[in-house]
């Protein structure tokens, strides 16, 4: 009956009794609803409401329950008109706010606050003693540094927004908050630079969160594939960093970050496709060496794409390329070998993908040994049994070594599934396979926008003024200006 007359109640009613029933209905009478009822003086029932697990028990009994008993105790003659603003007075907590409307009370109820209600008033007092447990900080397990901070994100939205707020104290830092997952109502902090993000940047990032229509947002990978230009390409349109220091790089270039409750990752937008060739280490080291290993981070991620499919075009359509005094050692090699070269390249690819994935997945104690060992002994195994020839096995442990030189885990996932679209090319015709697909890759890579900055800038189109931080990087004088593509107003760091 209750269900049914009251399903569609939008306000606080006056009756705590009705209140408390309508909020256990709402949660499906959780165990979990902690209700503590009071009788104030002459002026009637009230209850304390809150959601055990979530609250700061601490401060839920010194700053809301014990001045409540206090002036309980004290009786004092107030007029019952005037009960939820003295209440208000007496609890001291920073957050304390009014509500009438159902919804935004089970928001925030849910979000750790506790709900006072009191007999005859038709409004809730929100009492902010909302604490969230996570882990304390610690160093980033993706992006490590030898020189540089070793402070990383965790899942806390306030703990990462404090660790930009750190190294950020100026009062051009912008900070907005939102939700979204109609389920999950998941907090998302949108950060920028008033003055040096573009404007226009800022407001499309700002529709396209807003527009946001599914369940739950439980990692950057949800908001990422929501707001997006391209859903179908490889290649990461928004770089992922869980460093605080990178994120505060990036606002201070002008780009935006969004950081997600539940995720000790924040997005970076807009993104270029040599970002994700930078490593925070670039700036806190001698620029010569910075560039230097730059240039060996887009070798080897050319070599992870390329080489197995340029062995396999040399071997099976290219002979007369190769040294005869190597093709001798290679046809020795490959004599005793029953399958075609592309089935034994695939064979050896796809058993060094199952190790790279069972490394990751088996305990940290014992991963590394198990794929290294592993790695070694398959491929010991399969040379001696005549699977396939050494060649192969040499090639595939080289892409697979080029790999971890990349900082960022995106672009070496791309570069992962482009390789073997390069090994179908080459198997097929050849080179004139790789340099086909060669030609639709860079295509589709100037047509790519992040957020609507091009995203092969600064090559295409070419800004000369930014190259001074893309394949190699110059020295700090040289980086006073800001990326033009990110920012138009303010472009002097």
């Amino acid at each position: 009956m209750f269900r049914k007359h009251h399903s569609h109640h939008k306000r606080v009613s006056k009756s705590v009794h009705f209140n408390i029933q309508y909020l256990k209905e709402q949660l499906g009478d959780s165990s979990d609803l902690s209700v503590r009822n009071l009788t104030i003086a002459e002026l009637g029932h009230a209850a304390i409401i809150h959601i055990q697990g979530i609250v700061d028990e601490q401060s839920l009994h010194d700053n809301v329950l014990s001045p409540i008993l206090a002036f309980i105790h004290e009786k004092r003659n107030v007029h019952s008109g005037k009960l939820p603003e003295e209440i208000t007075q007496i609890i001291s907590v920073p957050k304390i706010k009014l509500l009438n409307d159902w919804p935004e009370v089970v928001d925030n109820l849910l979000g750790g606050d506790t709900v006072i209600l009191i007999e005859g008033h038709p409004e809730a007092i929100i009492a902010g003693t909302k604490k969230i447990q996570s882990r304390s900080i610690t160093e980033p397990t993706t992006q490590t540094v030898i020189k540089g901070p070793k402070d990383g994100f965790t899942e806390n939205l306030s703990t990462n927004i404090s660790l930009i707020r750190s190294r950020i104290q100026n009062n051009k830092l912008r900070i907005e908050q939102t939700k979204a997952g109609t389920v999950t109502k998941t907090n998302i902090g949108i950060l920028y630079m008033e003055g040096i993000a573009d404007k226009d940047i800022v407001r499309e990032v700002k529709l396209r969160v807003s527009k946001i229509d599914i369940d739950s947002i439980l990692d950057t990978n949800y908001v990422e594939e929501a707001i997006k230009d391209n859903r179908k390409t490889i290649f990461p349109l928004f770089q992922s960093s869980e460093r605080p220091d990178v994120v505060s790089a990036n606002l201070l270039e002008g780009k935006i970050a969004i950081i997600i409750q539940g995720t000790p990752f924040a997005l970076i937008l807009p993104a270029l496709l040599i970002q994700f060739f930078q490593s925070p280490e670039d700036y806190y080291a001698n620029y010569l060496v910075s560039s230097f290993l730059r240039i060996i981070r887009i070798g080897s991620f050319y070599v992870n794409m390329y080489a197995s499919a340029i062995y396999l075009a040399l071997i099976t359509h290219h002979h007369g390329l190769i040294p005869t005094t190597l093709m001798v050692t290679l046809m020795a090699q490959r004599e005793q070998v029953p399958f075609p070269a592309i089935v034994e390249l695939l064979l050896m690819e796809l058993a060094f993908e199952v190790l790279r994935e069972a490394g990751i997945r088996m305990p940290r104690a014992i991963g590394p040994a198990v794929s290294i060992v592993g790695a070694l002994i398959l491929g010991q195994a399969a040379v001696e049994a005549g699977f396939v020839s050494a060649a192969i096995v040499i090639i595939v442990a080289t892409t697979a070594i080029s790999s971890f030189t990349l900082p960022n885990p995106n672009i070496v996932n791309a570069a992962r599934g482009l390789r073997f679209i390069f090994i179908f090319a080459a198997a097929f015709i050849g080179f004139y396979g790789i340099i086909l697909v060669s030609l639709c890759i860079i295509l589709h890579l100037c047509s790519l926008k992040s957020v609507g900055v091009p995203y092969f800038a600064p090559f295409s189109p070419v800004r000369f003024s930014d190259l001074k931080d893309s394949l190699i990087r110059m020295g700090s004088p040289s980086l006073l200006k800001r990326p033009t593509g990110t920012n138009r107003s303010n472009k002097v760091n």
